[in-house]
């Protein structure tokens, strides 16, 4: 496979909030498994994917500037295998993910879609949302404050007035669910699924005894019909797990740092990229003949 070369596109410090080291780290580790399995693995910034740098057929990438989808897109359409696909990562930015999940039935909770400069205390009072959830909705997170729980209509006003004065035109607002916080994380197509509630014990399988048992194969097969429809390969997300078992996808992202599990982790996505890229090299093949 000395043959195969790959783009490794690390994700831009900005878009890394607390977590620079750690999503270097999951993109590195992943690339020193591919060069182990043979293939050849160059790193670069997002800042040499925009400056055109980047002539790989083969890109694995953390990106979430917006300058970069368009690029990232280009390149799929021209034949290039992109993981995440630029589409995908795209379908991650915040309204765009609501709107995808909202209209597709994965559970997840009530939202509104605003512009930043209207009036919203009244239509929040008539879905019943106090408790809520205020998130820009235009591109990823970048700052702490671009997500933001607050508990009355008049707060929510002056956060979305905050982020107009920044510049931020649009914004999502979801209702809060009370239960227990779940972190997951995912590899499409391999079976393999990793989640731990929050502030437990990081079980493999979220099975701490002191919180809501839940079925763990139900929520895999929900977040990777999620990853399908968002065209996300290499995914992660938060979720809320009620004392009943059931359990609302709160969030879910494109390549997170899989921090707590990077080093089974690693091992999974190379071996995913790989039977892609098999898949990939047949598509090519067969589209030949």
């Amino acid at each position: 496979m000395a043959d195969i070369k790959i783009a490794a596109i690390m994700r831009a410090g900005i878009y890394s909030p607390n977590h620079i080291g750690n999503d270097a780290s999951i993109l590195n580790l992943t690339a020193d498994q591919l060069r182990k399995r043979g293939c050849e693995v160059k790193v670069y910034s997002e800042d040499q994917l925009i400056g055109g740098q980047v002539n790989e057929d083969i890109i694995i990438n953390m990106c979430r500037h917006h300058r970069s989808f368009p690029i990232l897109q280009r390149k799929e359409d021209d034949g290039a295998l992109v993981l995440n696909s630029g589409y995908g990562v795209e379908n991650c930015t915040r309204e765009r993910l609501t709107r995808i999940l909202v209209g597709s039935n994965i559970p997840t909770p009530d939202s509104l879609m605003v512009n930043t400069n209207e009036v919203v205390i009244e239509r929040m009072k008539q879905a019943g949302m106090t408790k809520v959830w205020v998130k820009r909705g235009d591109f990823h997170t970048m700052h702490k404050e671009d997500v933001t729980y607050v508990s009355h209509p008049a707060e929510a006003q002056e956060v979305l007035q905050e982020y107009f004065l920044r510049g931020i035109k649009r914004a999502v607002i979801n209702r809060h669910i009370e239960g227990e916080l779940l972190k997951f994380y995912g590899v499409y197509g391999s079976g393999w699924f990793h989640c731990f509630y929050h502030n437990g014990s990081r079980d493999k399988r979220g099975t701490d005894e002191d919180k809501p048992r839940f079925d763990v194969d139900a929520l895999h097969e929900v977040c990777n019909r999620a990853a399908d429809l968002l065209d996300v390969k290499i995914y992660g997300g938060d979720a809320i797990i009620l004392p009943d078992g059931s359990f609302t996808i709160i969030d879910f992202n494109d390549w997170p740092s899989f921090a707590p599990c990077r080093s089974e982790a690693s091992g999974v996505i190379a071996r995913a990229i790989l039977s892609e890229i098999k898949e990939h090299n047949n598509s090519k093949a067969n589209r030949r003949l």
